[in-house]
């Protein structure tokens, strides 16, 4: 165990598990995630989430998430903050053979994110499977079953990226009892 880490209960604990109320649009982030960490994440406006998950501290959590795409939407390219271009295919190259569209574990960052000096909260989603296409524009779904740590700020991007493997972990051993795995259902249609 990390000197952060908070012990994970055998089972969710007030105020867990709270569920988001409606799917979400995923929208383009800063694109750190994939290119400086290697780790994608699907991000969500802040705006529409509730006021449980808006009330939460800033840290690392965990739950399962359900991605559905947007039908008959084309393809769109939208601008980031920062002048690169994303393209918006609403989810439409998600494979169900892949399990794409499965209910999914994941490890979640709520808050500014000290490292890169961000002003604003976001939520930041990383989805523990692997994904052969973006899905900007695409909706999703989730849980948050419990808390593995506050947000931390980090001397090097090699320190955060072993910090965040380390969050893998634990949420993949976490969701994986049968006491975290039942949460699944709240996500079902």
């Amino acid at each position: 165990m990390r000197p952060s880490d908070i012990p994970i209960p055998k089972s969710p604990q007030n105020p867990y598990p709270i569920v988001t109320d409606k799917y979400c649009d995923i929208v383009c982030g800063f694109g750190r995630g994939s290119s400086e960490l290697g780790i994608p994440t699907a991000n969500v406006a802040i705006e529409d989430l509730s006021c449980d998950i808006n009330k939460l501290e800033y840290g690392v959590y965990f739950g399962f998430a359900h991605l559905s795409p947007i039908k008959n939407k084309k393809d769109e390219i939208i601008k980031r903050n920062d002048g690169r271009d994303v393209i918006y295919n609403y989810g439409n190259k998600l494979n169900p053979n892949n399990n794409d569209l499965d209910i999914l574990p994941v490890v979640l960052s709520i808050g500014k994110n000290p490292f890169y000096g961000n002003e604003f909260k976001t939520v930041e989603i990383h989805i523990l499977h692997r994904f052969y296409s973006d899905f900007y524009g695409a909706t999703i779904k989730f849980n948050i079953l419990g808390y593995i740590r506050p947000e931390l700020d980090y001397t090097s991007v090699e320190a955060l990226i072993n910090d965040i493997n380390i969050d893998i972990e634990i949420a993949k051993k976490s969701l994986q009892t049968p006491e975290y795995s039942i949460y699944k259902r709240q996500l079902e249609d």
